[in-house]
């Protein structure tokens, strides 16, 4: 496997890693789920939701850590809680990223819809990612990928479709590492981390079970995995 990694750097003024969904609360996770990167990925390259062939192929073979920079001055993150309330009509329409209007096909709500959803203010998270091999069947390649977010075939946004990134994604930038941890190290930066498991543990990092897969046929979160949580300085 090649010691190549492909750095991602996403910030923006309100970002969203969805976490668990309990009723009518989106909590928002610190770092991107492996789920969440596999749609990123996917939208750069313009799939639609239905290719679960494909979606989750790509999941399987994606390898990631991740740094979050947080706001100059402050020493966590900055969470905002947005309160939703909306009456949704049968007749109502709303904006997609494939480039042409969605119309609702349910009934409308005779009272608020009501939703309440967190987000990251003024986050920086820098993502290295690499394949555990090319997918043989559609061969695609970390350069591919590189190329998809240069030239992305619909717009990007991070987490939710209003989190539209303040920066380019993808700037040519590659890292060199022999696992997560390392390409992470080597981005000369510090921050909070989270790297795959295959990586060595260091002092006062620990594992955490996190559940960010997703079952792209049936739509829905399910399985975890073990992941080291620590600080890079």
């Amino acid at each position: 496997m090649s010691n190549k990694w492909l750095h991602l750097h996403l910030a923006a003024p309100l970002m969203s890693y969805g976490g668990l969904k309990i009723d009518h609360v989106g909590e928002t996770r610190e770092f991107p789920s492996l789920s969440a990167l596999t749609g990123l990925i996917a939208n750069a390259f313009g799939w639609s939701r239905h290719e679960h062939v494909l979606l989750q192929s790509l999941q399987d073979k994606i390898i990631f850590g991740a740094l979050s920079v947080n706001p100059e001055g402050y020493n966590h993150e900055l969470k905002l809680r947005d309160m939703q309330n909306a009456k949704i009509e049968k007749s109502d329409k709303a904006w997609t990223t494939y480039g042409r209007i969605f119309e609702r096909s349910g009934d409308s709500y005779n009272s608020p819809h009501r939703l309440s959803r967190d987000y990251l203010a003024d986050h920086q998270t820098h993502v290295v990612l690499r394949l555990r091999h090319t997918l043989e069947d559609e061969n695609i390649s970390i350069e591919q990928v590189a190329h998809a977010f240069e030239y992305p075939l619909r717009p990007l946004f991070i987490g939710r479709k209003s989190c539209l990134p303040s920066t380019l994604m993808f700037t040519n930038s590659w890292v060199n590492g022999e696992n997560s941890y390392e390409a992470l190290r080597n981005l000369n930066l510090k921050g909070k981390a989270l790297w795959s498991d295959d990586s060595p543990s260091v002092d006062g990092s620990f594992g955490y079970e996190m559940m960010d897969l997703r079952h792209w046929k049936n739509g829905y979160h399910t399985g975890s995995r073990v992941v080291n949580i620590g600080l890079i300085e």
